[in-house]
C-alpha cells in the first residue's frame, strides 16, 4: 500500500517539459551536441562552446542520462545542480553559463531520468541513483573529488542533493534554493512523516556536515518559505541564509542578492583551509579538548599510571610515592627501604645453607642483629625471623 501511495506522490512531484526542450545527436568527429528540438540546430552558444562537454551517463538502475559540463579555466571548485521539477538541461544552459562565468567555477548540470533526452521515468530513488553516476562521472572522468564539490539543488532537486550530501562527509558545501521538508509536506503542511513520504530532507540534512546555504523567497507560492527555514535551522553546520523579500519560487535568479550573496558563499568555501574544517567538525562533534601534558605533578615519578591495589584487603593505594599505600593494614616487607619485596636487603636474603647443629632452624654463622632493638637473635634464621620485634 505504501508503495503505491509513494509512487502516486511521486507523479505529483514530477513535471518533466513535454516535449522535451532538446535532443542529443552525435557529430561526424563523435561528440555529443545538444540540439533544439524546435529548430533542429543546436542550443543557442552550445555549438560554438568549447567548454561544454555533453556527456550521456548510465546509472545502475539501467538508465542513460545526459549530463552538461561547463568548465571555467579560472575555477577552483565545482558545482553539481540539480534543478526543479518543470524544466530541462535546454532551458537552463543559459544559467549555467552566467553562473560559471560569475561563480568562477566549473559546473555540472544534469537532465533525471526521464527529463529532456535521459531515458527512462522520474522518481525518487531513480533521481538518487541519477545524481550518484553523475559524480561517479565526475570522479572519473574529471578528477573532482568531494573535497572541491558543492552540491546546488533547486526544488525537487533539494532531495538528490541532500541524498549524496549525506554521505560525503568531507564535501565542501550544500546550497539549498527553495527546498522542500519533504514531499507530502508541500502539499498538506503536515507535521509528522509518513512511511510513504518521499525526500525526507527534513531527517537527512542532519547528516550533512558540510557548510549549507539555504536561499529562499518570502512569497514562494509553491514550497512555503516554512521548508527553507526549517532546513536552515536543521542543519548542523548552517551558512548566513538568505530570504529573498518578495521573492517567489522560480525568479530568485533576477534578484541582484541572489548572485552577490551566491558569490560570497563560493569564495568562503575556495578560502576554507583542512584546519579550518576540522575544527568545525570538532565543534559540531563536541568532541572534549586534549589536555596538553599528561604530566601528574602529584606524583613524584611524574609519570600517570594505574593505582595498584594493597597486597592485603584488596583497596586502591597511592602513586603518589610509588610503593607507599594509604591502606592502613598495609605492612611493609622491608623496614630498610620500605618497599615490598626488596631484593637489596636482608628481609628478602636466601635462606642460609648451613644447618645448625642444634636445631634446623638456628645457624651461628650467619645469625644477625635485630635493627629495631639491637638485639642478637641466635636462634632465627636469615628466613624466618623470630625476633619479638618483628
Amino acid at each position: 500500500m505504501g508503495c503505491c501511495i509513494s509512487q502516486l506522490a511521486a507523479k505529483f512531484a514530477f513535471f518533466p517539459p513535454s516535449p522535451a526542450t532538446y535532443q542529443v545527436k552525435k557529430k561526424d568527429d563523435g561528440r555529443l551536441v545538444a540540439v533544439s528540438t524546435t529548430s533542429s540546430m543546436p542550443i543557442s552558444g552550445a555549438a560554438d562552446d568549447p567548454s561544454l562537454d555533453v556527456l550521456l551517463v548510465d546509472t545502475k538502475r539501467g538508465n542513460k542520462i545526459v549530463a552538461f559540463y561547463l568548465k571555467n579555466p579560472y575555477a577552483k571548485l565545482t558545482v553539481l545542480y540539480s534543478h526543479g521539477n518543470a524544466a530541462d538541461l535546454g532551458q537552463l544552459y543559459d544559467l549555467f553559463v552566467q553562473l560559471k562565468a560569475n561563480l568562477r567555477v566549473n559546473l555540472m548540470g544534469y537532465d533525471y531520468s526521464g527529463y529532456g533526452a535521459s531515458t527512462g521515468k522520474p522518481s525518487e530513488f531513480d533521481t538518487y541513483a541519477d545524481i550518484e553516476a553523475v559524480y561517479d562521472c565526475l570522479q572519473t572522468e574529471y578528477g573532482i573529488s568531494q573535497e572541491d564539490l558543492i552540491l546546488y539543488g533547486q526544488s525537487v532537486g533539494s532531495g538528490p542533493t541532500l541524498h549524496l550530501a549525506a554521505k560525503l562527509p568531507r564535501l565542501r558545501g550544500v546550497v539549498l534554493h527553495s527546498g522542500i521538508l519533504s514531499g507530502l509536506r508541500v502539499l498538506c503542511h503536515a507535521n509528522f512523516t509518513f512511511c510513504f513520504d518521499i525526500y525526507k530532507n527534513l531527517n537527512k540534512i542532519q547528516k550533512v556536515k558540510s557548510p549549507v546555504l539555504v536561499i529562499h523567497g518570502t512569497e514562494d507560492d509553491v514550497v512555503s518559505w516554512l521548508h527553507g527555514n526549517g532546513l536552515w535551522k536543521m542543519s548542523r553546520d548552517p551558512y548566513e541564509p538568505l530570504w529573498i523579500k518578495g521573492g517567489g519560487h522560480c525568479n530568485l535568479e533576477l534578484y541582484p542578492d541572489y548572485i552577490r550573496h551566491l558569490c560570497r558563499f563560493i569564495q568562503e568555501m575556495e578560502c576554507m583551509t583542512t584546519e579550518i574544517r576540522l575544527k568545525k567538525i570538532k565543534q559540531t562533534l563536541r568532541l572534549p579538548k586534549r589536555s596538553d601534558t599528561t604530566i601528574s605533578t602529584n606524583c613524584c615519578c611524574q609519570i600517570k599510571c594505574r593505582l595498584p591495589n594493597c597486597l592485603n584487603c584488596s583497596k586502591v593505594s597511592c602513586t603518589k610515592c610509588c610503593y607507599w599505600p594509604k591502606c592502613p593494614k598495609w605492612k611493609p616487607k622491608c623496614l630498610v627501604c620500605w618497599k615490598p619485596s626488596c631484593l637489596g636487603c636482608s628481609c628478602t636474603l636466601p635462606k642460609c645453607s648451613c644447618a645448625c647443629p642444634e636445631c634446623s632452624c638456628a645457624c651461628p654463622k650467619c645469625s644477625f642483629t635485630c635493627p629495631k632493638c639491637s638485639c642478637t637473635c641466635p636462634k632465627c634464621c636469615c628466613w624466618s625471623v623470630k625476633c619479638s620485634c618483628w
